[in-house]
């Protein structure tokens, strides 16, 4: 049996943090997808195709991972995969607290899923998404905050 981890999230844009959790956990697991949600109620800032096209790009020389979108409940497309595991970057307490929440409710839904957390490493705590997005909103350039492989693209 292949350990499948799903690793989802908006990506809007994928971040060095995130890149970096990836990194991290491709010696655990057989296969990583990372699963770009897309939450009809909700605008992204970027594009669906352009996120997709960006960790891609990122991962191009890691067979082991893979992306997808999907919409709905995360543990229905875990099932879908055939994912074991669900992976979550945990950058603050708060986080903890949220994604806690989360873990317990997608392990009531799916008594099988078990939620893996990696700690963000300090040097990426305090970036995130929407930092990114606001940074580059307003004209900043971002490409401290991205991973190296797609500065081409800002």
């Amino acid at each position: 049996m292949s350990k499948i981890a799903v690793f989802p999230g908006s990506f809007d844009p994928i971040t060095k943090g995130h890149e970096n959790i990836i990194n991290r956990a491709v010696p655990l697991f057989d296969k990583i997808i990372i699963a770009i949600g897309e939450n009809q109620d909700k605008r992204s800032y970027f594009e669906i195709t352009d996120r997709v096209k960006w960790i891609e790009t990122v991962f191009a020389n890691e067979p082991k991972i893979e992306v997808q979108t999907y919409s709905g409940l995360t543990v229905e497309f875990c099932k879908r995969v055939q994912a074991d595991y669900i992976l979550r970057g945990l950058r603050t307490s708060a986080d903890f607290e949220f994604e806690r929440s989360i873990g317990q409710t997608n392990k009531k839904l799916l008594p099988t899923i078990e939620t893996v957390f990696l700690l963000t490493t300090p040097e990426f705590t305090p970036i995130n998404s929407s930092i990114v997005r606001d940074v580059h909103h307003h004209g900043g350039d971002v490409k401290q905050f991205i991973p190296d492989a797609i500065h081409n693209f800002f």
